[in-house]
């Protein structure tokens, strides 16, 4: 028997309409209501604060992060600009040296003179010269000035200068090309080790019966910049660089040994010096290096 004749004999018994059986009336399953509730006023305002909130945190954080990436990166800079500096310091301090024949006529002398200050000003004759461009009229033989001078376009502190002159002659001050080797410095301070006395020394003049054309054995060397406090942008903090450099052309220190202590940390404020230098002496004479800024030389900055 098929199944509708099997529906319409039960539904014969029962007294019901085959039609009536199969489909099911309208009132046995009512239509559903489509759901309209929303977020009501107060729930908007607070998921639009929570989400005001999170955005300024969002913001703190990573504006944070930019200043302090800020900051480390000028401390980088300041980092790699003083090594820089200290290096060439170093080269051409290794290789100083003095005049052997100051009898000669013909000849110009060469000096080392340091000056002590509330920053210290070094004027010296080295061997550590090199070359640029090929042909060019140049030994390895050159007169260095350093010195600071008061910060310019905003920097904060002293600006350190090189002067090199690649003609060694009566005029260890003036001409060559000036170039800045580092900028914030709050201090640079050096020290001369006397290989005789074996004592550290704050001046040093080749010229002086002291020190009767002789050069120290070493050099110690205090640059000290001026950094931004990575805690308090609005403070500053002192970054130190300290290096010795021994001269090759100096005479050996006495068998006993010497003193290689550090050189004391920070030191005063620098005060940039002021009166010209001078010369105009003839080969055979004496240079004459007064205390003086190298920058009001008649060679100026070129």
């Amino acid at each position: 028997m098929s199944t509708k004749a099997r529906i319409e004999q039960l539904a014969n018994t029962d007294g019901v309409s085959a039609s009536s059986a199969v489909r099911p009336t309208a009132r046995a399953f009512p239509a559903r209501r489509k759901s309209r509730s929303g977020l009501s006023l107060v729930e908007v305002i607070v998921s639009i604060a929570i989400l005001l909130m999170m955005s300024v945190s969002v913001g703190a954080v990573f504006g944070s992060g930019i200043e302090l990436r800020t900051i480390l990166e000028d401390r980088d800079v300041a980092t790699r600009a003083a090594r820089a500096a200290l290096s060439t310091i170093r080269r051409e301090l290794q290789l100083a040296y003095l005049t052997d024949q100051t009898q000669s006529l013909e000849f110009y002398q060469t000096v080392f003179v340091g000056l002590d200050g509330s920053t210290d000003t070094l004027y010296f004759a080295t061997r550590g010269h090199q070359r640029l461009y090929r042909d060019t009229r140049e030994s390895d033989q050159s007169e260095v000035t350093l010195w600071t001078e008061s910060a310019r376009d905003g920097s904060r502190g002293y600006t350190l200068y090189h002067r090199e002159s690649a003609r060694v002659d009566g005029e260890p001050g003036e001409g060559g090309r000036v170039y800045p080797l580092a900028m914030n410095v709050r201090s640079f301070e050096l020290r001369y080790l006397d290989g005789i006395t074996d004592e550290w020394q704050t001046e040093w003049d080749s010229r002086s019966p002291d020190f009767a054309n002789r050069l120290p054995r070493a050099v110690q060397i205090g640059l000290v910049l001026i950094g931004v406090d990575p805690q308090d942008d609005t403070r500053t903090v002192d970054i130190p660089f300290f290096t010795t450099v021994m001269l090759q052309y100096a005479d050996p220190l006495p068998r006993q040994g010497m003193s290689l202590a550090a050189p004391p940390g920070g030191g005063s404020q620098p005060t940039a010096p002021t009166a010209p230098l001078r010369g105009g002496r003839g080969p055979g004479a004496q240079p004459n290096i007064p205390r003086g800024n190298p920058s009001a030389l008649g060679g100026g900055r070129r």
